[in-house]
């Protein structure tokens, strides 16, 4: 228990740092330049990260969402009932996960779309022999062809967002009074806040591979710029309006009294 803590406090820390939280979606930018410079001028070798069997790859990147919504549903929970317990307000803060989720599912069915559309079917991996009978990326390779198509990179975009949209969300964090909270709900937070900041780091440390080692610049620029926008309208125009979720607070609301 005393561990976790530490560890907690510690990470509060750290995101109290103002630049860290202003220039954290600069990351990913920087990221996207360095890792196409790189990967164009070949100049990283091959490791365990550049297969896309790869145990992180397989096991967490191609199921992000799932993860990124399995531990921040129950910490949004956990964390916002210490401003309010209103259902109303739990609600509104319940509704920005819907939101990111119909931002992931808009953007990554775009993403397969235009694979679709402006892709075609090969029957050897030469790309010689064109199967004009199979007009989509999933029936091509349950026939065990190669679709071939603008693949918008969808790591790039899934791996932004989330990491973006965890630490928008975990915020509230710095402003919870854990100290009153009972021995179990107080460890159940602190370790859900260490998880998701565990979730942050293996979500940059697998862009930068994907930056590295997968797609062409342009791909991956184009799913990085969609995902920095996504965050943006959100957090940084829409939020802003009472007709939102709204931000997640930042300060408990006996404090907001204390500086009236």
């Amino acid at each position: 228990m005393a561990a976790v803590d530490v560890t907690v406090e510690r990470l509060l820390s750290l995101w109290r740092t103002p630049a860290l939280r202003l220039y954290f979606p600069g990351v990913f930018v920087l990221l996207t330049v360095l890792g196409s410079v790189l990967k164009e001028l070949e100049l990283v070798p091959e490791t365990y990260f550049s297969s896309s069997r790869n145990l992180l790859n397989v096991y967490f990147v191609k199921v992000s969402w799932g993860w990124t919504l399995l531990l921040l549903t129950p910490f949004v929970l956990l964390s916002n009932s210490s401003f309010s317990r209103s259902p109303s307000f739990l609600g509104r803060r319940l509704l920005s996960l819907a939101v990111a989720s119909a931002v992931w599912y808009v953007c990554t069915e775009t993403f397969f779309y235009i694979e679709d559309v402006t892709g075609s079917c090969f029957e050897t991996s030469s790309m010689e022999a064109v199967n004009s009978e199979l007009t989509t990326k999933v029936s091509c390779r349950r026939a065990g062809f190669h679709w071939w198509g603008y693949d918008i990179s969808g790591h790039s975009f899934i791996l932004c967002y989330s990491a973006l949209f965890i630490v928008e969300e975990i915020a509230p964090m710095a402003s919870v009074k854990t100290a009153g909270l009972s021995p179990l709900p107080r460890l159940v937070l602190n370790l859900l806040y260490v998880a998701l900041n565990v979730l942050v780091t293996l979500w940059v440390w697998m862009f930068a591979c994907t930056s590295v080692y997968f797609h062409e610049s342009i791909q991956k620029w184009l799913g990085t710029t969609c995902a920095l926008l996504a965050w943006y309208l959100s957090y940084r125009v829409w939020y802003l309006n009472p007709l939102s979720p709204g931000l997640p607070p930042q300060r408990h609301p006996k404090e907001k009294k204390q500086h009236a």
